[in-house]
């Protein structure tokens, strides 16, 4: 039997971690997810279990190399941002995965921002918020003086796409999309490392930029291995080789994020405080992007709904858009109306909310998609001002759900909204980055289907 040929893409989120298979017409052909139990750092803190997250993608790479179905041409990576995995000079790793969650010391932040410049500056030059440890390149700082010890003996810092690259190739990169991630790292307007990374002797421990679409290394001498891309960058590739023009992608999943790749503007000070900022393309090109913890609320909320209710976890998949549940909560008492305003971990107004006061739990469902829609709303009008944006893309978890999609559609007068069928949308972009190295075939035209929901104004 003639084996399929396919590129093996690891996508490694906060929650799931995939391993799927694109054939060269880059259709989905195989999945597996996998989720692991966290562990926590010196703190208590709870983080990512990055030994075991090690051995899963190194034993379940082995076997799919023996797997009778398919021959893999080809590997590479997306994962979450403001990671940094830490190397001894034996290239161990011997620190934690710290949680970008975890509070940051007010002190030493501003301690930060008082060497260089203020956060305003320092905010404009580097297209990224005040985050804390959501800033990666904050997490080397903290370790810096607050473990001084430890920060000695790191010899390099890889972010997570580029470690599990070096996994599997026991190669050494750093990538741009990773670097560019609200890292605090990279001087945009410089286009190179900020000048505080080699003042505190930072920049020695990062490695050389290699170009998405080349090859980082190779498993058994013939199968190319990419660098990796953080998911955010590598979620755009596939609407950029499909679309000319002007859109946007609003990418959900733990957050939801609007990126425009077609809005240049330089990041304002009142952009920089709701929470916007700059991504950098697998190209090397700003996007602007605003977030929203959505995924989050949206399962913390969830759980609450479901005990309750009494209903099981996942029954919200079973409720649809209902038109008259929501003239109801339009013409209701339950509804109250807080302006949003696009914040990173800010909660939505269904927080404050009594749910003895709903009939139903689908009742209750659709007033916390509501209130999700109005953050989400303001976040994405963050991006979307000053461009000619006609369409609106959505893909990962929220794309499958009737009632937010209907609901978006509602709230973007003039505009399109689309679902879009490509859910791994991170996964097939970090494929198409090494489409070259694998495959002879020219990049479909097809890898995107889209679903227009379309409403009566």
């Amino acid at each position: 039997m003639n084996k399929l040929p396919a590129i093996a893409i690891f996508d490694v989120g906060k929650t799931n971690k995939k391993l799927l298979l694109f054939n060269e017409q880059y259709k989905l052909v195989y999945e597996t997810s996998k989720q692991f139990e966290e562990t926590v750092d010196e703190d208590g803190f709870a983080c990512e279990d990055v030994h075991a997250l090690t051995q899963w993608i190194r034993s379940s790479f082995n076997a799919l190399l023996q797997n009778k179905n398919f021959v893999v041409k080809a590997a590479n990576f997306s994962a979450y941002g403001a990671s940094f995995i830490y190397l001894d000079n034996e290239g161990n790793v011997f620190l934690p995965l710290y949680n970008y969650l975890k509070p940051y010391s007010p002190e030493l932040q501003q301690k930060f921002y008082n060497t260089y410049g203020g956060e305003s500056l320092m905010a404009k030059q580097t297209a990224s918020p005040v985050l804390g440890n959501l800033n990666s390149g904050m997490q080397l700082y903290r370790l810096k003086y607050e473990k001084p010890g430890e920060f000695a003996r790191i010899k390099y810092a890889l972010h997570l796409p580029q470690y599990l690259s070096y996994i599997l190739t026991s190669k050494l990169n750093s990538d741009i999309t990773s670097i560019g991630c609200h890292t605090n790292l990279w001087n945009f307007q410089n286009k190179k490392y900020h000048r505080w990374v080699k003042q505190e002797g930072i920049q020695p421990k990062l490695l050389p930029l290699l170009s998405c679409e080349e090859v980082a290394g190779y498993v058994n001498e013939n199968i190319p291995v990419g660098v990796g891309l953080h998911d955010s960058s590598a979620a755009l590739i596939p609407y950029l080789s499909s679309f000319n023009e002007p859109f946007i992608l609003l990418s959900t999943g733990t957050w939801s994020i609007s990126l425009n790749p077609f809005n240049h503007t330089q990041l304002s000070d009142y952009e920089l405080h709701q929470d916007c900022l700059c991504y950098l393309s697998y190209k090397g090109k700003p996007v602007k992007a605003s977030r929203l913890f959505a995924g989050y609320e949206h399962e913390q909320q969830t759980k609450k709904l479901a005990a309750h209710f009494n209903k099981p976890q996942n029954y919200f998949t079973s409720v649809l858009y209902n038109q008259d549940i929501i003239n109801k909560l339009k013409n209701g008492k339950t509804v109250k109306v807080n302006p949003g305003n696009g914040g990173m971990v800010k909660q939505s107004s269904f927080n404050e909310r009594d749910l003895n006061g709903f009939d139903s739990y689908e009742e209750a469902y659709h007033q916390l998609i509501t209130d999700i829609i109005e953050q989400q709303v303001n976040s994405t009008k963050l991006v979307l001002n000053a461009t000619d944006v006609k369409r609106i893309f959505v893909d990962g978890g929220f794309s499958k759900n009737s009632i937010y999609m209907h609901l978006l559609a509602e709230a973007f007068t003039g505009i399109e909204v689309y679902a879009a069928t490509v859910a791994q949308a991170s996964a097939l972009g970090a494929a198409l980055a090494m489409h070259g190295h694998w495959s002879s075939k020219p990049s479909p035209s097809d890898i995107i289907e889209l679903k227009l929901y379309a409403v009566n104004h």
